[in-house]
């Protein structure tokens, strides 16, 4: 497949000096900073719930800037009544850890609205025993067409290893290709259980959030250099649309003229 310059917007931001290597269908944002990265995802996700036909869900990711935007959704018209939010992955701590993906989507978001929350069940006792049955759980409710589940929107993040959610270049989630949750004892950082390929690629819209110096290198490899990161695999394989939000400092590594 021909890879194709992807529509950039953002303010003011000059037009690339060549062809990003992306898929069509990307669509890359960028603001000046942290704050506008916040304030544009949680304005884009807000109109795709509302945009959405029917019961909605939202996926949400672990992390300072998903947090960020979490906070900025809570002011934002959506019909969370209509709205089943999920995670897509986290890590295997209780409810209560100051690590848990879960507690952080509650503190910001999930108890400031009316949405029906779906954590992962800590009780299920283990982490593949949890996976199996939060697979069961988020087949209760995302659409499948009869291709595999389509979930409505899905927040992810990008860490500095290029990985996202919980699938990384050393873990073995990466590979899976029938189950669509998971658990993977990660190296170096322990259980974490998961959405695989075959759940985020079905989404019908990505979002993935990125700032600061720190993901510039990983932003670049993905976006710029076509290096085979879980983050661009995600990326160019989604049968949706995926749209990048970057304040400037994350986009640093991309060419610009």
């Amino acid at each position: 497949m021909t890879d194709i310059a992807p529509r950039v917007t953002g303010a003011p931001l000059a037009r690339p000096a060549a062809p990003l290597t992306t898929l069509p269908g990307m669509d890359i944002r960028i603001v000046n900073d942290p704050d506008g990265v916040a304030d544009l995802a949680a304005a884009s996700i807000a109109r795709w719930l509302r945009d959405t036909p029917g019961r909605a869900d939202l996926s949400l990711a672990g992390g300072g800037t998903p947090r960020a935007t979490y906070l900025r959704l809570r002011d934002e018209e959506v019909p969370w009544e209509g709205v089943d939010v999920w995670m897509g992955d986290e890590r295997w701590v209780p409810p209560d850890h100051p690590d848990n993906n879960g507690r952080m989507a509650r503190e910001a978001l999930v108890d400031h609205v009316p949405a029906r929350f779906h954590a992962v069940p800590w009780e299920a006792g283990d982490p593949d025993q949890a996976a199996a049955a939060y697979a069961r759980t988020l087949r209760g409710f995302i659409a499948d067409d009869g291709t595999g589940p389509r979930p409505g929107v899905v927040v992810l993040g990008i860490g500095d290893d290029g990985h996202t959610a919980s699938l990384f270049p050393d873990g073995s989630a990466l590979s899976e290709r029938e189950r669509i949750y998971v658990a993977d004892d990660v190296p170096g950082k322990g259980w974490r259980v998961t959405a695989t390929m075959p759940l985020l690629t079905g989404a019908r819209r990505i979002a993935f959030l990125a700032t600061g110096t720190a993901k510039a290198g990983a932003v670049a490899a993905v976006l710029e250099e076509g290096r085979d990161l879980p983050a661009r695999r995600v990326a160019t394989t989604a049968r949706g649309e995926v749209t990048w939000f970057l304040d400037r400092q994350a986009a640093a590594g991309l060419r610009r003229v």
